[in-house]
């Protein structure tokens, strides 16, 4: 199992080997909660089962399916999810990802992938991280406006301060003792020879400085997410002073990370983000209102769909919660939307569609609640000319 990221979305798009299986589904961690998950898993694969039947053979449906009958009855794999799964399947392609966010259940055979879920978990603008750091070790987490996750460190990215200064530590004896109980404002206390702070404090500058560099290379860079800082008080203007990330986000959660639960951190974490994620909200309607006034827009979906297929759509709004059923089909150079059944083996969801198209073409997705958007059609389309 993987987890997403904005380099594997082409790779995903780029598959079209006819029928494209797509399977997304919320998960458990942990016991008695994710026996369910194998339950709805199959269910869900039944779903697929009555949509390839509509075109293919038994024998060929069932070849299709193999992975993911495998799948079901990996007890393995079902004890360690996430809180969401995809599963996408096409001739020589299958891949398990892994959400660190529910999702709703859906059983999909199309033309193409349905990658709206993941294009939402990707692109809305709710996303964020938090750096949990302290002077002895750091800790990632991922969360949007409904929760926060423990990012899995990578190998070989030192996450101690052992680790990260190694020999070069100034002080090898230096030993460092908890004080003052396991509230938030729990600090450390240290024992060296003669309480050497200056070492100490040089120590701190240079652990934050791996630290920082890591995380904006390997985390910050390649998502584009705004990064929150959570240390005790005395630990922030050091941090800010040392970091040079720009997606570091000057207001922080001045707390011992380690001294609250996830929900309390996930809750911190949002009063720091709240305010950005309505002002970016309320500013690309503001944006779509005045491009739609000057001509430079459009939430009707037929005219957004061609303007996608030309690559004129710079940023592209889409209702998390819409799902128009149909297809797009290209004709006499023109591009027209086709109503379906979204069972049916070629058709998927006209927004999803266009979404990919979109991005194929180098524009911009942004996946938001229907109640933040700014149209009434689920999709409003900012052009570039």
């Amino acid at each position: 199992m993987k987890l997403i990221t904005t380099e594997m979305l082409p790779v995903i798009l780029s598959v079209q080997q006819s029928p494209c299986l797509s399977l997304y589904m919320s998960t458990h961690r942990s016991h008695p909660e994710n026996l369910q998950d194998p339950i709805l898993f199959k269910q869900l694969v039944k779903q697929l089962e009555s949509s390839l039947l509509i075109n293919y053979p038994a024998d060929v449906t069932k070849q299709y399916l193999e992975q993911f009958d495998a799948l079901a009855n990996d007890s393995e794999f079902w004890n360690h999810t996430l809180d969401g799964v995809a599963v996408l399947s096409a001739k020589d392609f299958f891949e398990v990802i892994g959400l660190q966010d529910k999702v709703a259940s859906l059983a999909v055979v199309a033309e193409g992938f349905h990658t709206k879920p993941l294009q939402q978990y990707l692109q809305s603008v709710d996303r964020y991280h938090v750096l949990g750091i302290s002077l002895h070790d750091f800790q990632l987490f991922e969360g949007n406006r409904t929760g926060i996750s423990r990012v899995d460190i990578a190998p070989g990215i030192p996450t101690t301060i052992e680790e990260a200064l190694g020999d070069e530590l100034t002080d090898k004896h230096l030993t460092v003792a908890s004080y003052g109980g396991a509230g938030p404002s729990t600090g450390n206390m240290y024992h060296g020879h003669g309480g050497k702070k200056e070492e100490v404090d040089k120590d701190a500058e240079r652990f934050f400085r791996v630290v920082t560099a890591s995380v904006q290379k390997h985390y910050s860079k390649p998502s584009g997410l705004p990064l929150i800082l959570a240390a005790l008080p005395e630990h922030h203007h050091l941090f800010q002073q040392v970091s040079d990330n720009p997606l570091l986000l000057p207001e922080g959660i001045k707390v011992n990370p380690s001294a609250v639960t996830n929900e309390q951190l996930a809750q911190l974490a949002w009063e720091v983000m709240e305010p950005a994620y309505n002002t970016t909200l309320e500013n690309l309607g503001e944006k779509f209102g005045g491009a739609k006034a000057n001509g430079k827009g459009s939430d009707h979906i037929a005219e957004v769909a061609e303007a996608a297929a030309t690559g004129k759509i710079d940023t592209l709004l889409i209702a998390a919660d819409k799902t128009i059923a149909g297809k797009l089909v290209t004709e006499n150079n023109s591009i027209r939307i086709v109503p379906g059944d979204i069972s049916h083996p070629e058709v998927d969801d006209v927004l999803d569609d266009i979404g990919e198209l979109v991005v194929k073409m180098g524009g911009r997705i942004v996946v938001m609640p229907q109640e933040k958007m700014p149209t009434a059609t689920g999709i409003a389309a900012i052009y570039r000319y």
